[in-house]
């Protein structure tokens, strides 16, 4: 397939939301409960720093939006603007992973290689920068693709709504050879 990518700018965002929100209640509704997706909801969503620091992408097929994703050199590892417990502390290259954050793809496009191409634009990028290893926070939805791409599971989670909702998640590390 032929996709095409921009960096996310914060004219993009009501884009965005959109796929975010397709992302969640399509992909991941036959895999979770509905309390299992409330939770999902809370820890999952946009992060403006990523746009701010130019390395949130969109990617199309065409003119559509099918995905987004990026990395971060700063210390949150999940969530949105929302979600508790962020950082945005810089991370030194030469003692951190960066993290791979806020990725999504369209109901329509899953497993056509949206996830695969925006894990490269990531890893590229944040080589760039002296990073050496990767790290994100999985959802029972993208687990598969990041360990067909390396990705080794360190700990498994359940991430507790303020609702007091569960749902599991796995955090997931790969370092460069």
């Amino acid at each position: 397939m032929e996709y095409k990518h921009k960096i996310a700018s914060l004219d993009d965002i009501p884009s965005i939301k959109q796929l975010i929100s397709l992302s969640i209640d399509k992909n991941m509704a036959n895999l979770l409960s509905e309390n299992e997706l409330e939770a999902s909801r809370e820890s999952m969503g946009l992060d403006t720093t990523l746009i701010k620091d130019q390395t949130y992408f969109l990617i199309y097929k065409d003119n559509l939006l099918i995905g987004s994703g990026g990395f971060s050199f700063r210390e949150t590892l999940f969530g949105g603007n929302h979600t508790p417990n962020r950082s945005d502390h810089l991370l030194d290259p030469n003692k951190h992973s960066a993290k791979i954050r806020a990725m999504y793809t369209h109901p329509n496009w899953t497993r056509r290689g949206v996830g695969t191409y925006i894990l490269y634009l990531a890893e590229q990028e944040a080589e760039k920068l002296g990073f050496k290893s990767y790290e994100l926070m999985a959802t029972v939805s993208g687990i598969l693709l990041y360990e067909k791409r390396g990705y080794e599971v360190k700990e498994e989670i359940d991430y507790v709504s303020e609702r007091g909702n569960k749902v599991r998640m796995y955090h997931m590390k790969k370092t460069k050879k």
